[in-house]
């Protein structure tokens, strides 16, 4: 026999179970109720503060995002699938504006690159003016700031960068393309250099047939008749230091610019300057943008002393550099062949002794170089002048490299200037003369007559055509911007970041000034190489004689 379970007998269990069930059908009941009425009933939406973005901020910002993006065609267009990534929240790059940014088009059309092959054979190896597919840049590629880290230096500090070069898809057809070159700021190495690679890119890999240089910088736009480019024009250019367009600093007008750009028809403009001219671009590139123009805008980085921020070097410091050397070479010539010989050299570097740096290290042959990142004196104990004075009682003989802007390091003297560039920038104090001076005058007080020589090669620095090294340099820059401005980015400056060049936001070129460091190992590489003092009459020293 097995016992079965009775059910419930108990009355007074029996009334507990019905109390208990029901409560539960009343608190169902309850919640079924609330939530008919809330569905019948809209909340208001909360919308969060947007944050403010500040001009140094770097996060993503939405009002960046391309509308209708969604509903463009991915699938099939290479420049849509890129911009969809660069448009995510979670994409680490760097944003570049694009034109689809502040002129959207929902139907924006298929337009193949003319790089593109139109065989088999030409898409796979290219030539004849044609690229292969894989040489076109894959959505979503980028470059990152930093080569290296330290042990537990996070990959997070390293910026994320978009990385140039041709995109097969683009946002221009080339048949509407109108393009204005302007060279702006000083004279560099590798100016024409960069105004013929232009043209030939844009002439001929892209077909474009109006093509105008500007005269004279920013105010060649209101001011001169505009240079229609042809090949004829720039074929040989490259071989000619200086700018067959001219240059000038000022002459920024931004209603006038723009107005002149519109009445010609401009789609493309490329300008060539160092941060000034970059800051520039960043304006007129937010105005455009204001007004809804069909153009596109970029930069291409020159200064020759090499002090931008952020990109490994620019075009036209190579040249001076070696260039710098042969003066070296005759100022060291000058001080070997007389009684206690002095050879004194300035070099270009008004912020920044990069030049002068690398001049010196590759010399192998100076024995002071002051730049204008680091302080010292010239009077006491240990300060410049009697460092020189007993070098030359024990060598003979000292070449000295200054910076033209190492004034500014100088702490017992004070030199000031008041005169200004016609950008507004302040001209440094002539070191160079002050030295000169200042040398012989200390030396004689020693009783010790010198023999000093002066070398200021400042324009046959800036008006060298480009060696080598910078003609390259130039002619990848160049064709990338090209590129760059086709596939419809616009307001950003090019560069080379660890060997690879890379479309950089304009805020990145403008925020602040590449100087050297200390601790940086060519600095350190050079004060090894002349066995220099820190020249402060308040550290403890070396003698440093023997070098």
């Amino acid at each position: 026999m097995s016992a079965s379970i009775p059910l419930v007998k108990d009355d007074k269990l029996s009334k507990e179970v019905r109390r208990v069930l029901i409560s539960l059908g009343a608190a169902a009941a309850s919640s079924l109720l609330t939530y008919i009425i809330a569905s019948g009933r809209k909340e208001p939406e909360v919308k969060p503060v947007p944050k403010p973005v500040k001009k140094d901020d770097r996060e993503f910002n939405q009002s960046l995002r391309i509308q209708f993006i969604e509903e463009m065609d991915r699938e099939n267009n290479l420049l849509v699938q890129e911009l969809y990534y660069l448009d995510s929240p979670s994409c680490p790059v760097l944003r570049v504006p694009h034109m689809l940014h502040f002129l959207p088009d929902k139907n924006f059309p298929i337009i193949v690159s003319p790089l593109s092959g139109d065989s088999r054979f030409r898409s796979i190896y290219g030539g004849e003016g044609f690229l292969p597919d894989e040489s076109f840049i894959s959505p979503g590629s980028y470059t990152l700031s930093m080569a290296s880290f330290y042990p537990k230096e996070p990959r997070e500090k390293a910026l994320s960068l978009l990385k140039a070069g041709p995109r097969k898809h683009l946002y221009f057809r080339p048949e509407e393309v109108k393009a204005a070159i302007a060279t702006c700021g000083g004279l560099c190495p590798g100016l024409n250099v960069v105004i013929r690679e232009l043209y030939m890119s844009l002439y001929y890999n892209y077909r474009v047939k109006d093509v105008y240089g500007i005269r004279y910088g920013y105010k060649g736009f209101y001011s001169y008749e505009w240079m229609k480019l042809t090949t004829d024009k720039v074929r040989d250019i490259h071989h000619l230091g200086g700018t067959i367009l001219g240059s000038s600093r000022g002459g920024f007008n931004l209603d006038k610019i723009i107005e002149a750009l519109v009445s010609k028809g401009v789609t493309h403009v490329y300008l060539i300057g160092g941060d000034g001219t970059h800051r520039g671009i960043e304006v007129l590139s937010q105005e455009i943008r204001r007004r809804g123009l069909r153009i596109a805008i970029c930069g291409i980085p020159k200064t020759i002393d090499n002090d931008i921020a952020l990109i490994d070097k620019s075009f036209g410091f190579e040249t001076a550099v070696e260039e710098a050397q042969r003066s070296i070479a005759c100022a060291r010539t000058e001080s070997l062949s007389a009684e206690n010989g002095v050879g004194l050299v300035k070099l270009m570097g008004r912020n920044a002794g990069f030049i002068a740096m690398h001049a010196c290290s590759a010399s192998r042959d100076v024995n002071v170089c002051l730049v204008p990142e680091f302080q010292f004196d010239v009077n006491g104990p240990n300060g410049l002048f009697e460092y020189i004075h007993q070098r030359l009682k024990r060598k003979g003989h000292c070449t000295v490299v200054v910076a033209e802007g190492a004034a500014d390091g100088m702490r017992d003297v004070k030199l000031t200037s008041n005169v200004r560039d016609p950008s507004g920038n302040l001209k440094p104090a002539d070191i160079g003369v002050y030295l000169r001076d200042g040398i012989a005058a200390y030396c004689k007080s020693k009783g010790m007559e010198i023999n000093l020589k002066y070398l200021d090669p400042t324009y046959n620095l800036r008006a060298l055509p480009a060696n080598s090294y910078d003609r390259q340099m130039c002619a990848q820059l160049t064709q990338y911007a090209v590129h760059g401005l086709f596939a419809g980015f616009t307001g950003f400056s090019i560069g080379l970041i660890n060997g690879r060049t890379v479309m950089l936001p304009l805020s990145e070129i403008t925020r602040e000034l590449r100087k050297i460091s200390k601790s940086s190992r060519p600095w350190q590489r050079l004060l090894a190489s002349t066995g220099q003092p820190s020249f402060l009459n308040d550290e403890n020293h070396y003698a440093g004689l023997e070098h």
